[in-house]
């Protein structure tokens, strides 16, 4: 079973690392274009309150993988103590894998369908539509929050349990993330601009910073407004495909990990079972040659 999780392993990180460029690059784009002009906004982007909530959790088809499951159990079922006062009837559950379905049908809340079949084949389709409903909710003020439930693959030894909220989108939290770029990038950002006027040095420093000065003034066509409608379900879109990617590589990852344990104690267990019957086979040894030795003498 480690072998056969070895292996699947090998293609999810295949997968997630294929992705990675077009989503960084993606998220760039729009963090970028957002930093440039502060009052570009989405109706994604309207947080309210929350009267109705739904929750994207991940989790796996099958068992024998340490405690990742249980982790996405009990986080998900936090996040629904913390809305219970909404009432079961609005929160909603996407479970994508097994074993949060069958959590979520026994305490009796609201599922929004069956996809047991994406946790092992991941689709970029079928998690572009799941998006696509959600933001179409939401835009049609039918939940007025989305929250993802996921192991965040770091490594083969590292998955961390995330709890990401997907809508509203926080511009400024996205920008945090990553607002200090490399200045010798291309893209023009507000830090790169101030960095520029703050370092660039000479005998007359205005006409080199008026020479160095990046434009942050984009030209868009045909509007912002249109660019951003596209622009920003798109990174949505993907936020849930890269969720689901991440996921199915750290169950893999957890099952390869949980498998070495099992059979790390397994060959410990044979160890001491050995030694003890060896010691017991050495007892039995030296009894016998104890019980001849005294037999020998008293003849």
């Amino acid at each position: 079973m480690k072998m056969v999780a070895s292996s699947k392993l090998h293609h999810a990180q295949r997968m997630i690392e294929n992705m990675y460029p077009y989503s960084m690059l993606l998220k760039g784009m729009l963090k970028t274009f957002l930093q440039s002009d502060d009052e570009s906004v989405s109706d994604l982007t309207h947080e309210r309150p929350v009267k109705r909530i739904a929750i994207i959790a991940f989790s796996s088809n099958s068992s024998l993988c340490g405690g990742y499951n249980n982790n996405v159990i009990k986080l998900t079922m936090q996040i629904i103590q913390e809305y219970e006062h909404l009432g079961k009837e609005n929160i909603i559950i996407y479970p994508i894998g097994r074993k949060i379905a069958e959590k979520v049908k026994k305490f009796g809340y609201k599922s929004a369908g069956n996809f047991v079949s994406l946790a092992d084949k991941p689709n970029a389709q079928q998690c572009a539509s799941i998006a696509m409903e959600l933001g179409k909710m939401y835009l049609d003020h039918e939940i007025d929050r989305v929250e993802l439930v996921y192991h965040h693959f770091k490594s083969a030894g590292s998955q961390v349990l995330t709890r990401e909220t997907l809508l509203p989108i926080d511009i400024k939290k996205q920008l945090d993330k990553n607002i200090y770029r490399d200045l010798k990038s291309t893209i023009a950002t507000k830090d790169s601009q101030e960095y520029l006027k703050q370092n660039a040095g000479g005998e007359e420093p205005e006409q080199k910073i008026e020479a160095r000065e990046l434009n942050d003034n984009y030209i868009v066509e045909p509007d912002r407004e249109t660019i951003l409608s596209t622009l920003i379900p798109k990174v949505v879109n993907l936020q849930v495909y890269v969720a689901l990617l991440d996921s199915n590589a750290s169950e893999h990852a957890a099952r390869m990990v949980a498998m070495q344990t099992a059979t790390d104690n397994a060959d410990e267990l044979l160890r001491l079972l050995n030694l003890q019957y060896n010691k017991s086979r050495q007892q039995a040894i030296t009894s016998e040659l104890l019980d001849i030795v005294g037999g020998s003498i008293n003849n």
